[in-house]
């Protein structure tokens, strides 16, 4: 994660990959959607509803780890409540330790006994204290507490290649080595898995303002000599490389990394690049996570649709180098970045989440399985008490937001199969923004059953959308609907569940649905056949 970012140039106003969506129909008229279920698209990875968790602010510090002599329910350390509502949504991949604290970070720091580990100044984010009380065990730890996989982004921009090298070693070595041996002395023998390697982070900016050329010459020996140790990771399981890739719309990193990757010999590869995008509509961020007008919903709405352009044109240019779409677009930064709480540290980039999250949430995830070709794989800035997080805590309060809905509404979207859906989409309109009225998508789950989620964009005005499935007869709906009052509605630790989920069913005639969806709503419904 970067402290600065520029504005980005283009703000695009349809899904381009969405080729039904029109411009001129009736805000009122009902949406015709065709479902076309006899030719299914590429595979929804699961991966692309990753996390991430950096050292910043209280996203680590009394949002995941509490110290093992809390009063604080935990598991060694570890908070029971926060990982029981992790499992809840299947995490699949957590992104640690960050972010620009991971170019800074030296593992050393954070192994061993409590009493011998160093404190230093978290220089990135608010200039606190790092007590590196969470290090790489306690991390292990977690990522197996939630049932998920380790993603480590190494640190290329104040390291060096021996650094990262040597904790590779001490995560996967054999226990009979020095390394592995140390690794046990601290309480775990067997080698970790480390299924994602981050090689560096955002190395046009924060870690090391270096030119394209600059970081693929550096990241090269990084590629070669951070070596996976663990014998079980082998075939599927084989750790996955993830170069730093472009920011936002610059291509100048991407037609570098993967000119490199196309030239690349036996002595060293890649298997991801990263992109990161926020939604931010300016810079710096100023948009309020609370009480805030429709006005602001839309313009950031809006904002949020640039990611569709952005993938487009990043994959084009990977395309040219990578036709055979071996090396994913991993989007391991995006979300809603907004001006910080009041009255709280503004180097802990702390903000409520409110309905409007959970629409561009939806919208952003709907854009990604669209990709699904080129996008495998992405994680939301951030987990816990930091930009669009899944769940904010205070001491031992807990409340689960809105975009923490969204993505278990989600849930059967995980490694489903893409569906093609057409529809006219209409327009919504507020002062000088249009958009569209609704998003939608349609899969196939891994069991076979069909899905479709409807997000209405429209915060005043219900769409009804009437879809029709080819050749199958349809016998009932049934889902979830999320939806509030007003899009600036926020879950508090006073009302946990103003923005919460609720059932929601629909008839079926012959080979078509009507679904009912409110205004500002999101939707997610199994269709039975």
């Amino acid at each position: 994660m970067q402290r600065s970012r520029p504005l980005t140039a283009a703000l695009l106003l349809l899904l381009a990959s969405a080729a039904p969506i029109a411009a001129h129909a009736q805000s009122n008229a009902p949406v015709a959607m065709t479902i076309d279920a006899g030719k299914p698209g590429p595979k929804i990875d699961r991966n692309i509803f990753g996390q991430f968790a950096e050292h910043l602010g209280t996203g680590i510090y009394g949002g995941v780890w509490v110290g093992k002599d809390s009063p604080i329910p935990n598991v060694r350390g570890i908070r029971k409540d926060v990982v029981a509502a992790l499992r809840a949504i299947r995490v699949p991949n957590v992104r640690w330790p960050g972010g620009c604290f991971a170019d800074e970070y030296h593992w050393r720091h954070g192994i061993g006994p409590a009493e011998k580990r160093h404190n230093t100044i978290n220089s990135n984010w608010g200039d606190s204290v790092e007590p590196n009380s969470f290090g790489t065990d306690e991390f292990f730890d977690f990522v197996d507490q939630i049932g998920s996989e380790a993603y480590v982004s190494v640190n290329v921009g104040s390291g060096t290649v021996q650094e990262a090298a040597d904790w590779m070693a001490y995560m996967t070595a054999d226990p009979t080595t020095t390394a592995g041996k140390e690794r046990a002395a601290n309480g775990h023998p067997a080698p970790y898995k480390v299924k994602y390697l981050g090689i560096g982070n955002e190395a046009w900016g924060c870690g090391g303002s270096m030119t394209p050329d600059h970081y693929v010459d550096t990241m090269k020996p990084f590629a070669r000599f951070t070596r996976n140790f663990n014998p079980a990771q082998t075939g599927a399981e084989t750790m996955q490389r993830i170069a730093v890739g472009p920011d936002g719309e610059d291509t100048g990193y991407t037609e570098a990394v993967m000119k490199a990757y196309k030239g690349h010999n036996w002595a060293w590869s890649i298997e991801g690049l990263s992109l990161h995008s926020y939604t931010t509509a300016g810079w710096p961020p100023s948009y309020a996570s609370e009480n805030f007008d429709e006005g602001a919903y839309a313009r950031l709405v809006k904002a949020t649709y640039a990611m569709d352009g952005m993938i487009t044109k990043h994959s084009a240019i990977m395309d040219k180098y990578d036709p055979e779409k071996k090396v994913p677009l991993v989007v391991d930064e995006w979300g809603v970045w907004l001006k910080p709480t009041a009255g709280t540290n503004p180097g802990f980039l702390q903000q409520q989440n409110s309905m409007r999250d959970a629409i561009i949430a939806a919208v952003n995830v709907n854009i990604f399985a669209r990709h699904a070709d080129r996008v495998r794989m992405t994680n939301i800035a951030q987990m816990i008490n930091v930009l669009q997080a899944m769940i904010l805590t205070d001491k031992d309060k807990m409340v689960l937001t809105p975009t923490y809905h969204v993505f278990k509404m989600y849930l059967p979207f995980q490694d489903a199969t893409f569906v093609p859906a057409t529809f006219d989409a209409g327009t919504y309109k507020e002062g000088d923004v249009t958009l569209p009225r609704i998003d939608a998508i349609a899969a196939r789950d891994t069991g076979g059953k069909l899905w479709i989620a409807v997000t209405n964009l429209d915060p005043r005005n219900p769409a009804q959308v009437r879809a029709s499935v080819a050749g199958v007869k349809l016998r009932s709906v049934s889902g979830q609907l999320l939806t509030a009052p007003r899009v600036d509605s926020v879950n508090s630790f006073a009302a946990p569940n103003a923005v919460a989920p609720k059932p929601y069913s629909a008839k079926a005639s012959g080979d078509g649905i009507t679904l009912e969806v409110p205004a500002k709503s999101v939707l997610v419904v199994q269709v039975e056949s």
